[in-house]
């Protein structure tokens, strides 16, 4: 980018810092499930035909860009310069799973619908006393946004229901002896839940999940982790899978004979 960009940040549930226009957040989003589902690099803003996470170098989507960046959600893999413009490469970090399961899961969900239920419920009655005394003059513009209201209740009560149906079923669980051997489990699992849910295509390479547990146990050690996630395969917590390519062959574990490099649910 061609320099540095103010953003208004706030902390949010998580542990992540929120952007405070919705309009950033979702240009955010947007960008982080194209670099999560399409693995590999990806130029940071759009060149003309040539793609990009970000549609340009200015306003919300260079904001956007700028907070990703901050916050380690992408990670520049390389750089190229021509003339005075310079290309960013990157790719979606550990963090981006997270960040998009707190904005854009069954929780962040069920936040937004209890806050657009709460503001709802206290602004009826000063809403209705103004109608009421405005009928006249103000009565295309009430149906408007009665309209666009309803409009947006319906669509939240329909993305909640789908959230508590992926809640009520997807809850990592493992028995109290497998929890002893393997503490960190339960990390584990609801890492692959949440990718799942931020729309990761395919299984989860051990790799990226020995990464993303190292984050809350760095005192894990590679052998102690491939002990554990063969034990999970064994009590069918997990699946391990073999892959057409294994780029790091240290991180691949042998079941029953076969070289297993990735993991799902």
């Amino acid at each position: 980018m061609d320099g540095p960009f103010p953003i208004s940040d706030t902390h949010a549930p998580g542990g992540f810092v929120a952007l405070n226009d919705p309009r950033h957040t979702e240009c955010l989003l947007e960008a982080l499930k194209t670099a999560i589902h399409n693995a590999g690099e990806h130029r940071l803003f759009q060149s003309g035909k040539l793609p990009g996470l970000f549609p340009a170098r200015t306003g919300i989507a260079a904001e956007a860009a700028l907070h990703a960046l901050r916050a380690g959600l992408l990670e520049t893999v390389r750089t190229e310069a021509k003339g005075k413009l310079i290309t960013e490469w990157v790719c979606a970090t550990p963090k981006a799973v997270g960040y998009i399961h707190d904005h854009d899961s069954p929780r962040s969900i069920l936040r937004e619908l209890k806050d657009v239920l709460q503001a709802t419920r206290t602004g009826v009655p000063s809403f209705m006393a103004e109608a009421k005394a405005e009928l006249a003059a103000l009565s295309a513009n009430f149906e408007e946004r009665a309209s666009a209201m309803l409009a947006r209740l319906d669509d939240l009560a329909k993305r909640c229901e789908s959230a508590l149906r992926r809640a009520e079923t997807s809850g990592p669980a493992v028995t109290e002896s497998v929890g002893r051997v393997v503490p960190w489990a339960i990390d584990a699992l609801e890492y692959l839940d949440r990718r799942s849910e931020s729309g990761a295509g395919g299984d989860c390479p051990l790799p990226e999940l020995f990464h993303a547990i190292g984050v809350r146990f760095p005192e894990l050690s590679l052998p102690a982790f491939q002990d554990g996630v063969k034990r999970l395969h064994d009590v069918r917590a997990v699946r391990l899978v073999p892959t057409n390519a294994i780029p790091e062959p240290e991180y691949a574990v042998v079941v029953e004979g076969k070289l297993m490099y990735a993991v799902g649910r």
